[in-house]
C-alpha cells in the first residue's frame, strides 16, 4: 500500500456517481476514469457530460489526453481497460439495479471485480461505492479478485467501502459537500481510505468501524427516505377519501418543530426506489420478513396507478369523454431539474392511462429522448418549447420543473389539471396530490 501522495486512481463507472468523484480526485491526484460505454467516454473527452452533473468548464479543466502518471493530477476517461494496469487504487461506482422481481443484480459489481483483478497488483486497494447490502463486498466481491488475480485478500491486496452520496441535479450538496462514510478491511487501511477521501471531501468523513457497518448505513438511508414517503403517500390516500386536502394538513402539521416534512408523490430514481429490495433481500436470507420495509415499497410503486385512476376519476365527473381522450403528461424524469430518468415512476402513470385507450403524450426540457425510448420504449417530446395545453382534455404535472412553475394555466370545464407536486396554484389544478 503506497502513501496517498503516491496513489494513482481507478474510477470504475463514469456515470451520476463515478464522474463527480473522478473529477475531484483528479483535482490532486492522477486518475483514470474506466467505462464500457465508448459513446459516454468520447462525450467526456470533448468535454461535455451529459448527466450536466459536471459542468463543462470543470470537466474540460482536469481532463488530460494520456493517461497521467504518480505525482501528476488530472482526468483520464478510457474504454480500455489496459488503462487500468498501473492504477494503485479503484474505486467501484457501477449501478447496482434490481430486476423484474425486484431481486438484486450483482453483475455489473462482479464483472467490474474481474475486470480489475487482471490488473490487480501487491499492496493494491479496492474500494467499493455502490450501494449494496451488508456483506457483497468482502463476500461476493472479494473472492472474484481474488480468484483472478491469484492474490490474497488482507495479504496481498485490501478492500475498502465508502458508500455514494450522490444527489443527482443538486449544485449545493455535491460530492465534496456531503460527508462521507469510510471503511476498510484492516484498521490500517481504514485509515488509508479515510484519509483518502478526506483529503478531498471538505464536509469531511466519518470512519466506520467496519465495511459490512458502512454498507449497512448507505443501504438505510434510502430505506429510511421510502418509508417515510410510503406514509405520506398513504395519508394522501386517506385524505383524498375524506376530501381532505394533503398539502394543507401537512402544512399545518409542519408548524411543529420535529415533525418530518416529507410530501406524496412518485418514488423513482436509481437510489430509493431500488435499494430497500437489497436490505430485503439480505433480511429474507438470514430468515428475517422485513415487513414495514417492503410494505412501504408497494405503497410507493402504486402511486402510479393511483393518480391514473384520480385523472380519469375527475374526468368522468366533469363529463369529459375518456376513451380516446388526449392526456398530457409534463415531466418524466425520476426528479426535478435534472435529466435522470432510471427508474422513473412517471412511467406508471403513462402505462395505467394507456389501458384506458387514451392518447397520452409526455413533454420533458430535461429528459433525451432517446435514451427514454431506448429504456421505456415510448416516444417524448422534448425541447424549450412547451405544448399547447388547451389541445388536452387533462394535463398531468408529474415532475416539478421550474420551467413548469409559470406556465400559463386557467380553469376549464371541459380540461382536469392535476398536480401530482403541489407546485402548482391550487385554485387552478383540480386535483393534486
Amino acid at each position: 500500500m503506497k502513501p496517498i501522495n503516491e496513489v494513482k486512481i481507478a474510477v470504475i463507472g463514469l456515470g451520476y456517481v463515478g464522474l463527480p468523484l473522478a473529477v475531484e480526485f483528479s483535482k490532486k491526484y492522477p486518475v483514470v476514469g474506466f467505462d464500457i460505454n465508448q459513446k459516454r467516454v468520447g462525450e467526456l473527452l470533448a468535454g461535455h457530460d451529459a448527466t450536466l452533473e459536471v459542468a463543462d468548464a470543470s470537466l474540460s479543466s482536469v481532463l488530460v489526453l494520456s493517461s497521467p502518471q504518480i505525482g501528476q493530477k488530472g482526468l483520464f476517461p478510457s474504454f480500455d481497460s489496459d488503462a487500468l494496469k498501473d492504477c494503485t487504487v479503484f474505486i467501484v461506482t457501477v449501478p447496482t439495479p434490481t430486476d423484474k422481481h425486484n431481486r438484486p443484480i450483482l453483475i455489473p459489481m462482479l464483472k467490474a471485480s474481474e475486470n480489475i483483478g487482471h490488473y490487480l497488483k501487491k499492496g493494491d486497494v479496492v474500494i467499493y461505492e455502490s450501494t449494496v447490502y451488508p456483506g457483497v463486498t468482502e463476500e461476493d466481491c472479494v473472492p472474484v479478485l481474488e480468484k483472478v488475480s491469484g492474490l490474497k485478500f488482507n495479504t496481498d491486496f485490501y478492500a475498502g467501502y465508502s458508500p455514494e452520496r450522490i444527489n443527482p441535479g443538486d449544485k449545493v450538496h455535491t460530492v465534496a459537500q456531503i460527508v462521507k462514510v469510510t471503511s476498510g478491511s484492516t484498521p490500517e487501511i481504514a485509515d488509508f481510505v479515510d484519509d483518502l477521501y478526506r483529503s478531498i471531501i471538505t464536509a469531511g468523513t466519518y470512519k466506520a468501524s467496519s465495511i459490512k457497518v458502512a454498507e449497512a448505513s448507505k443501504v438505510i438511508e434510502n430505506s429510511q427516505r421510502d418509508i417515510n414517503i410510503a406514509f405520506v403517500n398513504e395519508l394522501a390516500k386517506i385524505f383524498n377519501l375524506l376530501g381532505i386536502d394533503t398539502q394543507e394538513v401537512l402544512e399545518a402539521a409542519g408548524t411543529k418543530w420535529n415533525f418530518l416534512k416529507f410530501k406524496p408523490g412518485l418514488v423513482g430514481g436509481h437510489c430509493i426506489g431500488v435499494d430497500p429490495f437489497y436490505l430485503a433481500q439480505k433480511a429474507q436470507e438470514v430468515g428475517y420478513h422485513p415487513e414495514i420495509i417492503l410494505a412501504g415499497r408497494r405503497v410507493n410503486d402504486s402511486m402510479g396507478k393511483f393518480v391514473a385512476t384520480e385523472i380519469i376519476k375527475l374526468m368522468m365527473r366533469k363529463d369529459i369523454k375518456v376513451l380516446d381522450a388526449k392526456v398530457l403528461i409534463l415531466g418524466f424524469t425520476f426528479k426535478e431539474n435534472c435529466p435522470d430518468v432510471r427508474n422513473t415512476r412517471v412511467i406508471d402513470i403513462y402505462h395505467e392511462l394507456r389501458t384506458f385507450d387514451m392518447g397520452v403524450d409526455v413533454y420533458d426540457p430535461w429528459a433525451n429522448g432517446q435514451e427514454v425510448e431506448e429504456e421505456y420504449g415510448i416516444k417524448i417530446q422534448t425541447g424549450k418549447v412547451l405544448p399547447d395545453i388547451s389541445a388536452y382534455s387533462a394535463v398531468v404535472l408529474a415532475v416539478s420543473h421550474d420551467a413548469f412553475a409559470s406556465m400559463p394555466l386557467r380553469k376549464n370545464p371541459n380540461q382536469v389539471i392535476y398536480d401530482v407536486k403541489g407546485i402548482l396554484d391550487r385554485s387552478l389544478v383540480d386535483a393534486r396530490l
